[in-house]
């Protein structure tokens, strides 16, 4: 049942302060300068509730964004395979706009921190470069992925205000293929870093046409080098799917041998140089050897993916065979 009370102030101002009592719900107040106002909400919020629409607001006014992805965080880390970018990309909500209490987290809001990620220098970056339409996608995505856990599974929300932004379109991309030679070429410009790691890492990539995230994320509990497989669990992989990465030629080897001087202070096959429990970031260090290579200054590290793809049907392997090895759907 809903209450109301008038109240005056020492200049002489009159509100109505509106209490909303119902078994099963927390208590709602507001305050109205007009007592109509004060009935048609508490009429409103009644009706709402026997109805079983009314949404706990409460929730929403008490709890900030960055209580949210504080409590998303364990569900990113443990069921995505990119979960050091999505750490990374909620990290940059939480510095933003992580203040603020989730029933002002609005589209308008959103859509403006959308702009800014637009026009603002990538952190790191010495030459001003700013990130594209498809890269802000992936920021917006993670936000909305810790809104919709705030929906679901916490009902601190009603909706998923990231759902009302636009997004930036993204073009279907493009696919590049390298050939023997150029596939050797990249090896040998990695190698030639003195990253073993590093090294490693673009051989598996282009051994097992395997994700980055799949491999960035990669455990020593996933390899088994008795069999020359890792394997990759339903929370490892995009499509939430388990595979196995056969382990073959030299990339066998070098895994082997980098088992032998593996990091014991960390569970990761790459660990970061500045913190073992966290993934290893190569990008800085692949745009500086893609720069060494004639003709390549534009290949990605997920063209290498496409390469173990084109290499698997150019071998004479069925459609089928590609779509497991690369784990994809169809």
């Amino acid at each position: 049942m809903a209450s109301i009370e008038k109240r005056e102030t020492s200049d002489g101002k009159t509100s109505y302060r509106v209490k909303v009592r119902m078994k099963g719900f927390p208590i709602e107040t507001a305050t109205f300068d007009r007592l109509t106002d004060a009935k048609a909400w508490a009429a409103t919020i009644e009706a709402a509730m026997k109805e079983g629409r009314h949404f706990k607001v409460s929730h929403a006014k008490r709890n900030t964004l960055n209580e949210l992805i504080e409590r998303y965080t364990p569900m990113a880390l443990a069921n995505k395979s990119d979960a050091a970018k999505t750490i990374q990309q909620l990290g940059w909500w939480n510095e933003q706009i992580g203040h603020i209490t989730l029933d002002k987290l609005e589209p308008a809001l959103i859509a403006d921190h959308r702009d800014k990620l637009k026009t603002a220098p990538i952190e790191g970056r010495k030459d001003g470069a700013v990130r594209t339409g498809p890269t802000i996608n992936r920021y917006m995505a993670a936000l909305s992925a810790a809104c919709a856990y705030g929906v679901k599974e916490l009902q601190w929300l009603e909706s998923n205000p990231v759902h009302r932004v636009t997004k930036f379109k993204e073009s279907k991309g493009r696919e590049v293929f390298l050939d023997q030679e150029q596939a050797a070429q990249v090896l040998t410009a990695c190698k030639a870093t003195g990253r073993n790691d590093f090294y490693l890492f673009m051989l598996l990539l282009l051994s097992t046409g395997a994700r980055c995230g799949e491999i960035e994320t990669l455990r020593w509990a996933q390899v088994n080098l008795d069999r020359k497989l890792i394997l990759l669990s339903e929370g490892d992989t995009k499509n939430e799917t388990r595979r196995s990465l056969h382990l073959v030629g030299p990339a066998l080897i070098e895994m082997q041998d980098y088992a032998k001087v593996r990091r014991i202070d960390s569970k990761l096959v790459f660990p970061s140089r500045n913190d073992p429990q966290q993934p290893a970031s190569f990008d800085t260090l692949w745009r500086r050897v893609r720069a060494t290579l004639p003709g390549l200054e534009k290949v990605r590290r997920h063209d290498m993916r496409h390469t173990a793809g084109s290499f698997l049907v150019m071998s004479g392997a069925d459609l089928r065979t590609v779509m497991e090895v690369l784990g994809h759907k169809t």
